[in-house]
């Protein structure tokens, strides 16, 4: 799932939360309490979790459904909600066409409804808080990315932070109506009357480079195959250096 995966024995948000390995790999039942619409197409799943013991903005878990004939399947998915959150966890999911645990998800899951996670998982691609952050997103890459943003939100971190997500049009924006003043949005197949269509440019990447605090930014770039190769290209063209950008893929 990350492009890059570098283990740590112990990682931390500051001043709350310390999770160990050992407790990220026992699985743990999670009660579905909320199913929020997002888009046609993606929803946010609410579970409660009260032995849950924290996670870093841009983590993923590890979700187990197990069918009454026993047969089980697993998918890894990043965690949307922020550490603040104390005792609950969620996760927006789209409804890949055949996908088994998305479909249902989509089509059978409702309050009430248990299954198991695991996690969280991947220190790499993670934000604690403790440094410029630039992020970009597209589709469904934007949930790990909205887990920093609410951090950022939760805990008035005056550390700088932007984002910049791409969607198809405004119908397929996910969180649109969470997004501030620090979100700055691409369509590339439709937008609101006066806004341009089109795919991210360097224009796009370089107007927030042009921001560039004194510490330099820490980018991550959430998205396809296609769109983690085009993003990457557009940050190294404007001049961020390649150590300082992390890559989070699917697809």
């Amino acid at each position: 799932m990350t492009e890059t995966f570098v283990p740590a024995k112990r990682f931390a948000v500051p001043g709350r939360i310390a999770v160990s390995n050992r407790s990220a790999a026992l699985w743990q039942t999670a009660t579905l309490t909320e199913i929020r619409p997002e888009t046609p197409y993606a929803s946010t799943f609410r579970f409660a979790v009260p032995d849950w013991q924290g996670h870093l903005p841009g983590q993923h878990l590890m979700l187990r459904l197990t069918a009454q004939d026993g047969y089980t399947a697993q998918r890894h998915y990043s965690i949307a909600s922020p550490p603040e959150d104390t005792g609950h966890i969620e996760l927006t999911l789209d409804h890949v066409e055949g996908g088994e645990v998305s479909g249902w998800f989509h089509t059978e899951a409702a309050p009430g409804d248990e299954v198991e996670v695991r996690g969280p998982l991947s220190g790499f691609f993670a934000w604690p808080g403790d440094r410029p952050a630039l992020l970009i997103g597209a589709g469904s890459g934007v949930v790990p990315l909205m887990s920093m943003v609410r951090h950022h939100r939760a805990r008035g971190l005056s550390v700088p932070l932007r984002l910049l997500v791409s969607a198809r049009g405004p119908e397929e924006l996910i969180y649109a109506r969470e997004f501030g003043a620090e979100t700055t949005t691409v369509f590339t197949r439709s937008a609101p009357a006066g806004v341009p269509v089109g795919r991210m440019t360097a224009a796009h990447v370089a107007a927030l480079l042009a921001e560039q605090p004194d510490d330099g930014w820490e980018a991550y770039v959430c998205g396809s195959n296609a769109f983690a190769e085009h993003a990457s290209r557009l940050l190294l063209t404007a001049g961020q250096p390649v150590d300082r950008i992390r890559i989070e893929r699917f697809g």
